[in-house]
């Protein structure tokens, strides 16, 4: 019997806010209060961002009410949703279920797993790239990438200890005020998998694990290597000195008996014939 998959304990839960550093930061407030999964975020211009949790009814319920009381004390403007038993075509025909595919498959680890994330907007690419130049240079972190909003806000996204992040914040937001418009700044000290993998990731961050590639040919040293390991007797038999080789006696060689024919004289055939030397000769 196939049992089909039903929706009645599953819920959508969306907080929107007008910051990305914000919503990032309401996001992580969401996921450690309750139970949820963060699907992503959702972008639609003048800076106004959503995020979107999925999970059991009660869950989103709660972590869109803890949500909505960090929204507030950030002093941002709320709108707050839950859809409980969501159907099937909604979560597909949303942007979102592509990253709902993304989460069945992972993006994978990468080299800023477990390190705390600073945020700094600004209005305007200028202040942006120069805090982010004045952040690395004050302070051991890393830049991760950035993301815009719309009506020209852009966030920058550092990577680093705690302390490291927080010396860069202080940084950046000095110097976005020098350049620009500084707009808002969010420190996240121990981000959850579920933030960490919705966030702005370099290409250059992400290692790819990479199969085993064996040397298609050898050199003639590596075959002997490999010859002589697979016979072992034989290279015991080859890397013997020549004073432990086993002496064999030599051979003796039987010289064939010649016995005399008729009509021939027998003599030593070492003692040239003279008319001295005596000859045998045989008796008629």
């Amino acid at each position: 019997m196939i049992r089909r998959e039903d929706f009645t304990d599953t819920a959508l839960g969306l907080v929107s806010a007008q910051s990305f550093p914000a919503i990032v930061g309401i996001a992580d407030h969401m996921l450690k209060s309750s139970g949820v999964t963060l699907v992503g975020y959702e972008k639609i211009g003048s800076g106004r961002c959503t995020a979107i949790v999925r999970g059991g009814v009660a869950d989103v319920r709660l972590a869109v009410q803890e949500g909505a009381e960090r929204a507030q004390q950030f002093g941002q403007a709320l709108e707050t949703l839950v859809i409980a038993r969501p159907m099937p075509n909604l979560e597909a025909v949303l942007p979102i279920g592509n990253r709902l595919a993304q989460l069945a498959t992972g993006r994978g680890h990468h080299k800023l797993s477990n390190m705390a994330v600073g945020l700094l907007e600004t209005r305007g690419f200028p202040a942006m790239v120069g805090a982010a130049d004045a952040m690395l240079k004050a302070a051991n972190v890393f830049l991760a990438g950035y993301e815009t909003t719309g009506a020209g806000l852009c966030t920058v996204v550092i990577r680093g200890s705690v302390s490291n992040v927080a010396i860069a914040l202080d940084v950046g937001m000095v110097e976005a005020e020098r350049i620009g418009e500084l707009h808002a700044v969010m420190l996240v000290p121990r981000p959850l998998d579920d933030l960490d993998q919705t966030l702005p990731l370099a290409s250059c961050w992400i290692e790819e694990r990479q199969p085993l590639r064996l040397p298609l040919t050898m050199k003639e040293t590596q075959k002997e290597e490999v010859t002589l390991a697979e016979t072992p007797a034989k290279a015991k038999e080859l890397t013997l000195p020549a004073s432990e080789l086993p002496i064999s006696a030599p051979e003796e060689r039987v010289m064939p008996l010649a016995l005399p024919t008729k009509n021939t004289e027998l003599r030593d055939a070492s003692i040239p014939p003279t008319d001295a030397s005596p000859h045998l000769r045989r008796k008629s």
